[in-house]
């Protein structure tokens, strides 16, 4: 049996200095999406074939490719529905009904030139659509994760657009995945899973395309909302019972013997999934009553923001050791173990807009000091190191090394991506101008 209700009937009020929060940070956040990050992806719009090009140097200066990962452009048809509806609720400027003739645009090419005869998503497309192979002789579908995006994306716009009959080719994509979540071996490039192990990026991204869904089947009425709402209790429940550990550490990988706890890769933690999958989990606790659920998830935020950040030059660093500091334990040379390695002292831009909002809504929710005093130094650094300071450029410069010094460097896919800096600021800013947290994830 659940636990009562800490919100027996009404969402949690505000907390005393909420306020304080709002005036300080939501016209920074609104000028920041209006201003600079916004006006750079209009520019970056494919007008003839549908879609974004996102293959731009790390200072976005320069388009180095013209293809197009499946990933993005997924991410990408949420985004400007999402954008659709900030506009038309006035929280954004601009004309919703462009976005969303866009986002159509994006979700018709990928109708057209994603999907594989097989029922899988094809990863990397031509400009055009052609289906193209990214990792030589993995042939044209190697991650899963492309097809999640496109789920969330043709989800977001079916809710948006108000059009419930989009929703029954999500529903089959969705099925399909599941599928293939049950029969195990998927693969998931960029990042594959070690043999042996069990992957929380894997559930949190299941997780958060099961919100998704059920947030656009309960706004169209469509009777399939329950079914989405137990998926994500599922995906839920299997972060807080296999990858939440005592004391609030969210284990990256959990070896599948519990035998190999010396490893890096039992051993390492990934600050910007636990806390991308924090904001989910707060989410789904306060929606379904569970204080104990939203104690632990709190406990989870704290530890995350702690042990993640770098306390001589400030920020959060990409991968760190459980005790804090470079990623320790015996290592072999797999993919992952050696990505680990290589990157794990960089400042991403995604991580930080993940603490974002995971901080706000945890303070917003439990009226927690130590979210919000977190909230409020992760704010600082970000506005300070990320943006792009040529106003005739825009967005963010993405990747920097741990000094804060901007790098040209791959960190899991060759592109700038459209979607957490401008998710999370559309969240935060939802956040900040709602009296109640909204639900949608």
């Amino acid at each position: 049996m659940n636990p009562p209700s800490p919100f027996p009937s009404t969402r949690p009020p505000a907390p005393a200095d909420w306020s304080a929060l709002v005036s300080a940070c939501r016209p920074k956040i609104r000028t920041a999406l209006a201003e600079s990050i916004v006006p750079f992806w209009w520019r970056a719009i494919d007008g003839q074939h549908g879609g974004v090009f996102t293959c731009w140097n790390n200072a976005g200066t320069r388009l180095l490719s013209r293809d197009k990962f499946t990933w993005s452009q997924g991410r990408f048809a949420w985004l400007w529905s999402r954008l659709a509806d900030a506009t038309t609720g006035g929280l954004l400027p601009g004309n919703a009904d462009r976005f969303l003739a866009q986002a159509e645009k994006t979700v018709q090419f990928l109708e057209a030139h994603a999907r594989l005869d097989d029922g899988r998503c094809a990863f990397l497309l031509s400009e055009d659509g052609q289906v193209k192979e990214a990792v030589p002789g993995q042939g044209p579908a190697p991650s899963i994760y492309a097809d999640c995006f496109v789920v969330m994306g043709f989800a977001e716009f079916a809710r948006v657009r108000r059009d419930a009959a989009a929703l029954d080719f999500v529903w089959r994509l969705f099925g399909h995945i599941e599928q293939r979540l049950a029969a195990g071996g998927f693969p998931t490039h960029p990042a594959p899973v070690p043999p042996g192990h069990r992957s929380h990026a894997v559930t949190m991204i299941h997780l958060n395309m099961t919100l998704v869904l059920r947030a656009a089947c309960e706004f169209l009425g469509d009777a399939r909302a329950e079914r989405a709402r137990e998926r994500a209790l599922a995906a839920a429940k299997e972060i807080f019972d296999v990858f939440l550990l005592p004391g609030g550490r969210i284990a990256e990988l959990v070896p599948v013997d519990g035998a190999r706890d010396d490893t890096l890769l039992a051993r390492h933690v990934n600050p910007g999934h636990a806390l991308e999958g924090l904001w989910m989990l707060l989410s789904v606790a306060a929606r379904e009553g569970r204080a104990d659920w939203l104690a632990r998830a709190t406990e989870a935020v704290r530890y995350a923001l702690a042990v993640g950040w770098d306390a001589p030059h400030g920020g959060l660093l990409y991968f760190v050791d459980r005790e804090g500091g470079a990623p320790a334990g015996r290592a072999g040379d797999s993919v992952y173990e050696n990505g680990v390695r290589n990157s794990w002292d960089k400042k991403l831009w995604w991580v930080h807009s993940e603490a974002l909002f995971a901080s706000l809504l945890c303070h917003r929710l439990t009226g927690d000091a130590a979210a919000r005093t977190w909230f409020e130094r992760v704010f600082e650094y970000t506005f300070r190191v990320f943006p792009q300071q040529d106003p005739t450029v825009g967005e963010w410069i993405q990747i920097r090394d741990r000094h804060g010094v901007p790098v040209e460097s791959v960190v899991a896919l060759p592109v700038k991506d459209p979607y957490h800096i401008a998710r999370n600021l559309i969240q935060c800013l939802e956040l900040l101008s709602a009296p109640h947290p909204p639900l949608l994830p």
